[in-house]
């Protein structure tokens, strides 16, 4: 049986005005799942994912291998459910700066003496390999966010997340949104290499995406997610639009599981 990484409890998200952006959304994470989270524009994918990483106010528990982001220490537990923006130019600073600013931080220092001798050198070389392969120059590394091109970004901060190689799960919003079909596969099939690679700390996956393609090539498993609630299937199924959500897994849905 696959072990279980994450377990999300009744997590809800209101909006200033006391309208919920979504409620009492709970499931569990296993090793080898490539949730994909589907949704109209503005039914909370995104804020799910800032939930799940402990970056947004919400109700609920999100429990990692058995403990609170707050009984883990949030920063070491941001290194190990690491949240991957869909724009990268919102970041201060380099892709460098980031790497070096990750890799400085006294949590990370302590999950690196766990894993071995990776230095913070390693992990730069490992992340210019990476993009590399994805088309990126090595002179991209030290230009600002803010003026890099949207698809430069996406790739330079998922090769960097991957170098780290501290996550045991990827938050992925929209990753290659900014990218053309051809690199898109190849960004597709590294990440989900990573998953079962013997050096990777990478297990699982959460990855939000609009292509439909797309979620039939990466997803295990697909939840659909609005402000009236949620449910999951195991194969991609497109939402009619005048489908109703439940809180629970639908019942059309329950019977096939």
């Amino acid at each position: 049986m696959p072990k279980s990484i994450l377990e999300l409890k009744d997590i809800t998200c209101s909006l200033e005005k006391g309208s919920n952006i979504f409620s009492n959304v709970a499931f569990k994470i296993n090793e080898g799942d490539v949730l994909v989270l589907q949704g109209r524009s503005g039914s909370g994918k995104s804020t799910l994912l800032k939930c799940i990483a402990n970056l947004v106010a919400h109700s609920g528990d999100v429990n990692y291998r058995g403990s609170t982001p707050l009984q883990y220490g949030i920063p070491a537990y941001r290194t190990r459910i690491m949240y991957v923006p869909q724009r990268p130019s919102l970041l201060p600073g380099s892709p460098s700066d980031f790497l070096i600013a990750v890799k400085s931080l006294r949590a990370q220092q302590s999950l690196m003496r766990d894993k071995g001798k990776d230095t913070p050198e390693d992990v730069n070389k490992r992340a210019i390999s990476i993009g590399k392969a994805w088309g990126i120059p090595s002179e991209l590394w030290t230009r600002d966010w803010m003026k890099l091109s949207g698809g430069e970004g996406q790739r330079i901060l998922i090769a960097a997340a991957l170098a780290i190689n501290t996550a045991e799960i990827l938050l992925l919003d929209e990753p290659t949104s900014a990218l053309d079909a051809e690199t898109s596969l190849l960004v597709e099939e590294y990440i989900l290499d990573r998953i079962h690679a013997a050096n990777s700390t990478l297990k699982a996956l959460i990855w939000i995406t609009h292509s439909a393609e797309q979620s039939k090539r990466v997803g295990t498993r697909f939840i659909h997610l609005s402000a009236g609630g949620y449910f999951e299937t195991e194969d991609y199924s497109p939402l009619p639009s005048a489908y109703p959500y439940t809180t629970t897994i639908a019942p059309r849905w329950a019977a096939t599981r």
